[in-house]
């Protein structure tokens, strides 16, 4: 890969996940905040959709992995990954 096609990847991944971000915590306004609980995680946790088509998702949480059930959250982390 040529050092200018390089660039363009990293400066686009970067944009897409700043956007990224920015859809998820600046999405839609709701009628209650979401507010961290005392049981909440406290470590680096990654989401993983591996179809986008269920409504099923992997969070893996430190060395662990916790697996939702919930449409409405896939669909709004797909939405905020964006696509072409």
């Amino acid at each position: 890969m040529s050092e200018t096609s390089r660039r363009k990847l990293l400066a686009a991944t970067g944009a897409g996940v700043a956007a990224g971000t920015v859809g998820l915590t600046m999405g839609p306004a709701r009628a209650s905040q979401a507010r961290p609980t005392a049981s909440s995680a406290r470590e680096s946790v990654v989401a993983y959709v591996p179809d986008h088509k269920s409504p099923t998702l992997s969070l893996m949480v430190g060395e662990r992995e916790v697996v939702v059930h919930d449409r409405d959250l896939v669909t709004r982390i797909l939405n905020a990954a964006g696509g072409e």
